[in-house]
């Protein structure tokens, strides 16, 4: 039995399926994903040619610095950063559980906010 993940944005207008692994969660404590997110931001990721859009009407792509930002027109939810490689990064908040995910590490821990306490 090959491995599947589901995901969406709170509301449920945007839903996906992952059709195979997904890497462990890298937490990014940059300016431009605490902006984006309100606090730091924890990805996961695919292939993309392992990601399904199962309900993306709602999907809508913000383009900053050479990367897209996937996130849903109704609810806000934040979903996808992607900057067109082999793989695309999945908020890792939106993965329906249980995930079997695990944090693998922090990075631009050096940009975190002051009221962090940052890993």
């Amino acid at each position: 039995m090959s491995e599947e993940h589901l995901g969406g944005c709170l509301c449920g207008a945007v839903r996906y399926r992952v059709a195979g692994p997904l890497r462990d969660v890298i937490v990014c404590h940059c300016g431009v994903c605490r902006r984006t997110h309100g606090a730091p931001a924890a990805y996961t990721a695919c292939p993309r040619e392992q990601l399904e859009l199962l309900a993306d009407a709602d999907l809508r792509w913000h383009e900053h610095d050479g990367a897209r930002r996937g996130f849903c027109a109704v609810c806000g939810s934040r979903l996808f950063w992607d900057r067109g490689r082999t793989t695309i990064s999945i908020a890792a908040g939106s993965v329906d559980e249980p995930t079997g995910l695990t944090t693998s590490h922090h990075i631009y821990t050096e940009s975190a906010g002051d009221w962090e306490d940052a890993a």
